[in-house]
């Protein structure tokens, strides 16, 4: 499979390593040197890739996704920070019909903590005297607070709990990305935590998540790809 990077910092290098070892061909490499490019010449640095992955800065985002509709090359978006853009971006890639999966964040452990989350919300929904929280942290070079993650965790509790969910983000040192969901009592807590302790785990998913949309048309979160991956081994062990 041959990709194309767009990004070449932590992540874009990480990417890069991890697609090396499973055998992928690294094509194309955007970087912040491109940026003056027009989609049209974007796109043609992009076209004949089997997918391109991006993890580079929220303000590039849609230019990003409209190269790759237009070059036909389906696009992993791993940027944060454009939620605010998403209908836009949406919109661009149906009138190409292109191809794009993107999520809050392309951990496959954090997209399981999604659904433990979920269920931990629906319990608690069912008792009185819990009130919910979430608390995120992460090193002081990510910009957008709350983080992606946060957002997605927020919107995840709040289909299944009423009230506001107090969130709150602290941005220090080197913290690794670290997650927790409370549900608060006064005779109890409960917590559940989640932590990267690198982005290999964010690289392993983007991979995923590119070999899984070749192929496809549309707009898709990444969690439809864990949701997939979920039912076809759950129907490989029932089947067994």
């Amino acid at each position: 499979m041959k990709l194309a990077l767009i990004g070449n910092g932590a992540m874009g290098h990480m990417v890069a390593a991890e697609a090396e070892k499973r055998g992928d061909e690294i094509g194309a490499v955007i970087t912040s040197a491109d940026k003056d490019l027009t989609v049209d010449q974007l796109a043609e640095k992009l076209r004949g890739h089997d997918a391109a992955i991006d993890f580079s800065v929220a303000g590039a985002v849609l230019k990003n996704i409209e190269a790759c509709a237009r070059a036909q090359v389906p696009l992993v978006e791993g940027t944060t920070g454009w939620k605010d853009q998403e209908s836009q971006a949406k919109q661009i890639v149906a009138e190409h019909t292109g191809a794009l999966v993107y999520g809050a964040n392309f951990s496959i452990g954090v997209n399981l903590f999604y659904r433990l989350t979920e269920h931990a919300a629906k319990l608690f929904a069912a008792v009185a005297g819990y009130e919910s929280f979430i608390e995120e942290a992460h090193h002081n070079r990510k910009k957008d607070a709350p983080s992606g993650t946060a957002l997605k965790l927020r919107e995840i509790m709040s289909e299944h709990l009423a009230g506001d969910i107090s969130t709150t983000s602290t941005r220090a040192g080197h913290i690794p990305g670290t997650h927790r969901v409370g549900f608060d009592s006064e005779p109890d807590q409960v917590l559940l935590t989640h932590t990267a302790r690198s982005r290999q785990g964010f690289a392993a998913g983007a991979l995923v998540a590119a070999h899984w949309i070749v192929g496809r048309a549309g707009t898709f979160e990444f969690a439809e790809v864990i949701d997939e991956i979920i039912g076809k081994r759950q129907s490989e062990i029932r089947n067994s």
